[in-house]
Formats: C-alpha cells, sequence, structure tokens
C-alpha cells in the first residue's frame, strides 16, 4: 500500500454520506464520489459538471473540428491565438513537459498521431514537415500561441489529467471537500471519509492474469495517472502489438515492451503529462529521469512472457 507523507485534516461531520454520479465525456466516462449532506441535490451538481465537460471540449478537442484547438490547427501562418485561462494552463505545462523530456512529450504531435491511424480522420490538409513543440510561438505573458504553420496540436495526453483538476476543483468550490474525481480512469482524491479512510484506489494491472502483488493508494490530495500499451493498441501485417503511443522523436509507435507507467503527483494534470513522457522513455530512461526530477512513478516491463515492475525512488517513499 502507498499513503502520502503528510494527512491533514478532519473526517466530514457523522451523517454525511456516500454519493456517486457518472456520465460520459472526451470518449470516455467519468464519475465521481463525494460525502455530502442529506438532502444535497444532484441534479445541479450534474448540470455543473457537464457544463465544465463541455468548455473543455470546446477549447481542447482534437475530435471537434469546430474547438479552439482545431480552429488553431487549420489557422493561417502567423496566426497568433490568446488562449483562455484553461488552455492557457495546459499549453503552459505540456511545454515544459517537453522541454525537460527533451521532446519525448510533444503536444504538436498531432500529425503524427494521425498519420499512424490514433487520431481523428485526416481531413485532406496537407502537414508540412513536421518541426515539433519548440516550433509553437508560446509566449508566457501574454498566454497565447501562434500558428508557425502546418503545426498541428494534439492535447489528448494531458487535457483528460487538466479535466479531472477542474472536476476536482469545483467540488472543492461547491463546499464538497471530501471526494474522489474520475476521468477515463485517472483519478484525483482529497479529504477522508466518515470513518477517516481516505480514497484507496488500486493500480490497474495490464491483464488480469498479470503476475504482479495488487497495488492500493491512499488518494488524499494526490492523484494518479497511467499510461500503458495495453488499452489501446492494434496488431501490425506480422502480428506484432504497435501501441497507440507515438514517440515524437522518431515518429513512430514505441516499441520497448513497457507496458505501463503510473504516476502520482499532486496534479491529475502533470501525473497525466508526465506518464506519457517516462511511457515513451521507456524503462531505464524513464526510470532514471523520474528519479533525477523526483517523480514518483511505477513502471511495468513486459519480459519472458510476464512483467517486471519498477518504483521510482519517490514512490517507494510512499510504501507503507
Amino acid at each position: 500500500m502507498l499513503v502520502p507523507l503528510h494527512i491533514e485534516g478532519s473526517p466530514p461531520p457523522w451523517g454525511q454520506t456516500l454519493q456517486r454520479l457518472a456520465g460520459e465525456t472526451m470518449g470516455t466516462s467519468w464519475s465521481v464520489a463525494l460525502i455530502g449532506p442529506e438532502p444535497l441535490s444532484l441534479a445541479p451538481l450534474y448540470a455543473a459538471i457537464e457544463a465544465l465537460f463541455s468548455d473543455v471540449i470546446a477549447q481542447m478537442s482534437h475530435w471537434d473540428a469546430t474547438s479552439l484547438l482545431s480552429r488553431f490547427n487549420r489557422a493561417a501562418p502567423g496566426t497568433r491565438l490568446v488562449l483562455p485561462p484553461g488552455f492557457a494552463d495546459v499549453m503552459d505545462a505540456a511545454l515544459q513537459i517537453a522541454a525537460a523530456s527533451n521532446g519525448a512529450f510533444d503536444p504538436t504531435a498531432g500529425a503524427l498521431v494521425q498519420r499512424w491511424g490514433f487520431g481523428p480522420p485526416a481531413d485532406g490538409q496537407e502537414d508540412q514537415a513536421q518541426r515539433g513543440w519548440a516550433a509553437l510561438g508560446w509566449d508566457a505573458h501574454t498566454r497565447s500561441i501562434e500558428q508557425p504553420g502546418g503545426l498541428r496540436l494534439d492535447l489528448s495526453a494531458i487535457a483528460k489529467g487538466h479535466a479531472v483538476d477542474r472536476l476536482a476543483d469545483l467540488l472543492a468550490e461547491l463546499g464538497l471537500p471530501h471526494h474522489l474525481a474520475e476521468v477515463g480512469g485517472e483519478l484525483r482524491g482529497a479529504g477522508l471519509k466518515p470513518d477517516g479512510q481516505p480514497w484507496w484506489v488500486d493500480f490497474e494491472p495490464p491483464a488480469a492474469d498479470a503476475d504482479v502483488l495488487p497495488l492500493r493508494l491512499a488518494l488524499h490530495g494526490l492523484a494518479i495517472a497511467t499510461s500503458g500499451d495495453y488499452r489501446r493498441f492494434r496488431l501490425d501485417a506480422d502480428g506484432r502489438r504497435q501501441s497507440h503511443t507515438i514517440d515524437p522523436r522518431r515518429g513512430e509507435p514505441i516499441a520497448h515492451g513497457l507496458a505501463s507507467v503510473s504516476v502520482v503527483h499532486a496534479s491529475a494534470m502533470w501525473a497525466d503529462g508526465w506518464s506519457t513522457a517516462l511511457m515513451v522513455m521507456g524503462l531505464e530512461a524513464g526510470l532514471a529521469f523520474a528519479t533525477a526530477h523526483g517523480l514518483a512513478a511505477r513502471f511495468l516491463q513486459r519480459h519472458d512472457g510476464g512483467y517486471v515492475e519498477r518504483f521510482s525512488p519517490a514512490l517507494e517513499a510512499l510504501l507503507s
């Protein structure tokens, strides 16, 4: 079991109950578990959550042709776009991760993803030579980006985590500090249950029969995100697994045998982005990077028909 280094706050008052909401968004599912007073009107809360997700989609969906991101991808060279706060926060984090990882994470890899058949269908637009994240004219002062021409953003490896953070922040703002927020398997927990227990969640195994010990995490002021090749992949003409995770530095799917990387962080957005970067790096380089940068990460590598599990020092520090 993994537990936070610091437990703060008091359990909710007795008499409050566990309540749940769930739905679909961003091509996946979402859910909320919360401790709230009785009676608690869930209809307005559900509507507020749906409005939040609609805003994320309107800003950053690469599947929605009317989104701000899609319009930027089609924009003429030299077009500069001032971003709304959520989009700007995601772009700033994405570019920090891109720079730190030397491009293992690249928010401008949309053309590559599309070329390998994992993004939305091609729209007939001829993308220019792949320039990469450094060509994106990001101005941190004005919170704006410039289209150099033919560059295609794809924030699917970090926007889902951002949505989890916004969902958790919304619940806290509405006076519901004891909650577990989830979008597509990425989770963030806060507060405690009435019995003083945190929100316990299990690390997802890459297969039902995976030969790894169960691992449980107390999500108390923490988030967890996992990148892996066991959910979305296809087989090539020779029957070999082709991961949906693209290495932007090589321009092709990863093929180093790393099955998954899970990152524990205070922010689901950062956990989401870092897990993708480490997944692209592979076991040895990823573990070395996580160690050097203090990232709490768990790696599962395929080996001899089974899996080898490795923890970064920051994750080992959470072992109880």
